[in-house]
């Protein structure tokens, strides 16, 4: 069931990679928790992706997200959310909904998800 679980997480998360609306960094944990209570093999596999490895080092290393990734992310939840509004064509109340959720999910990012301090040049 882990592994299974595991797996979802990690299709939901590349959905997040690539759909604004969801979101990529829980699913990535969750999916490296399952593994880790399942498949050792899955687990490094997991930790070396190319995408979402260094993502999981940091957490790991640090609990925490760098600041660029940060910055990426609320500005492109900015412009999707901004373009869905603007352009739609959906109703008030939908509107209003999304602009609320966009607002909670940029709060979560920006004071409540750590972020790794710059380490000074060795």
């Amino acid at each position: 069931l882990y592994v299974v679980a595991g797996l979802l997480c990690v299709g939901l998360a590349y959905l997040g990679a690539i759909l604004p609306g969801l979101p990529t960094t829980p699913w990535v944990l969750l999916a490296s928790y399952c593994f880790s209570k399942s498949s050792p093999r899955l687990e490094r596999w997991l930790k070396r992706s190319p995408i979402f490895g260094k993502l999981l080092r940091d957490w790991e290393e640090h609990r925490g997200i760098r600041r660029p990734v940060k910055i990426f992310a609320v500005c492109l939840i900015v412009i999707v959310v901004g373009s869905s509004i603007a352009f739609g064509g959906l109703p008030d109340w939908v509107k209003c909904v999304i602009g609320v959720l966009a607002t909670i999910g940029v709060f979560t990012i920006v004071f409540i998800v750590p972020t790794i301090p710059r380490q000074p040049p060795t």
